[in-house]
């Protein structure tokens, strides 16, 4: 026989620990902070250990609520998206999935149609995500850029984030060596000023300064670039469509790794829901793909 003590304090001191304080706590639950403090205070009592160590306007976990809280978490995750599924309407299969525009305009979304074959009967829905929106409690998974380190998520890796220039065919043409560059043709991204100075040192080039037009998206510049304004820092797998195509042009052999790698995120419960299972079965798959091999106009090399 289940043992469950006093199910109104659980939920009180897993949303506290996940959200760091009673008030938080207390606007997610609706309740006030109070009644989250009392609820807290009595689940600690009936279990006879501390979970918090309550410290001026700080709340920290002890050993064993940091224990509490990790299991608990994914279990009031798992309930939350089972109950969608038993109140999902009756033959309706979701998928909702996390994403940066960028990333489902310039990968995702031009081969959804191979999912889509494979799986009819799955709807696919996109929500905003990207680096720093936080992970959705009702998404089935998500896809981030980042270093593979993100707390009660499992991330497995689906492309290296390596960097390299593109730009359009005509400006490929008098780019022979990476000395050819000039800092006023090169295109920048607001939340990524540090891809030019990587791939520029790389090159033995350190003393160039991108200095052209700044957009604030990836898929801003790499547009920029398609347009002929200037040449941009490509990066895996956005400039992939546009390489085989040959929009673009990387006019040098030279790759450098952003230090950073694309991530399929998603809860570790999630592996026993089918739809999700087949959709990481799908999109592992065409990572693994091999990328289309860029036409280069320019030559091989260093300056």
């Amino acid at each position: 026989m289940r043992r469950l003590l006093f199910l109104n304090g659980i939920k009180a001191f897993e949303a506290a620990a996940r959200t760091g304080s009673f008030a938080a706590a207390g606007i997610e639950l609706s309740v006030s902070a109070a009644a989250v403090s009392r609820m807290v205070h009595l689940l600690e009592e009936r279990l006879g250990v501390a979970l918090f160590e309550r410290k001026a306007n700080k709340l920290v976990l002890t050993q064993a609520g940091r224990a509490y809280q990790s299991g608990l978490t994914p279990i009031f995750d798992a309930l939350a998206s089972l109950t969608a599924q038993v109140t999902a309407p009756s033959g309706v299969r979701v998928l909702t999935i996390g994403v940066g525009h960028t990333f489902a305009m310039r990968w995702l979304i031009p081969r959804l149609s191979e999912f889509r074959s494979e799986e009819p009967d799955i709807e696919v829905r996109f929500t905003t995500g990207g680096a720093e929106v936080p992970f959705g409690e009702d998404w089935s998974c998500g896809i981030k850029l980042g270093a593979g380190d993100w707390p009660g998520l499992v991330a497995e890796p689906l492309f290296a984030g390596d960097l390299t220039p593109v730009c359009v065919p005509r400006l490929a043409s008098g780019l022979k060596r990476p000395a050819d560059l000039k800092g006023p043709s090169l295109i920048r991204v607001t939340h990524s000023t540090e891809d030019w100075p990587i791939w520029l040192k790389a090159a033995g080039l350190p003393r160039i300064n991108a200095r052209g037009p700044e957009f604030q998206f990836y898929g801003q510049a790499l547009q920029a670039a398609a347009d002929g304004l200037g040449i941009a820092m490509g990066i895996r797998p956005y400039i992939d469509d546009d390489l085989a195509a040959g929009r673009l042009i990387a006019p040098f052999d030279l790759s450098v790794p952003k230090g950073m790698r694309w991530y399929l995120l998603y809860r570790s419960f999630q592996t026993e829901q089918r739809d999700f299972a087949a959709f990481r079965r799908w999109i592992m798959r065409s990572a693994a793909e091999p990328a289309a091999r860029p036409r280069r106009s320019g030559r091989a090399g260093r300056n």
